[in-house]
């Protein structure tokens, strides 16, 4: 069982991610290649998952692959 804090990061993981794939529904990789403002949220919220990722305790990792 994970921990609280591993719990929380777990969340925004999963929540940071749901928002990268509705900000990029119905977008191409041309529309992240032209359009500066959705390229600078995805790598927001890509950085936003690793971080909380980075942070989730080994044991978690090891029961969460």
């Amino acid at each position: 069982m994970p921990n609280d804090k591993d719990v929380v990061r777990l969340h925004h993981m999963l929540d940071h991610s749901r928002e990268a794939v509705t900000i990029a529904a119905n977008r191409t990789q041309a529309d992240l290649a032209t359009d500066r403002m959705f390229e600078l949220a995805l790598v927001r919220l890509v950085e936003i998952i690793g971080e909380a990722a980075s942070r989730v305790s080994p044991e978690t990792q090891t029961l969460y692959p």
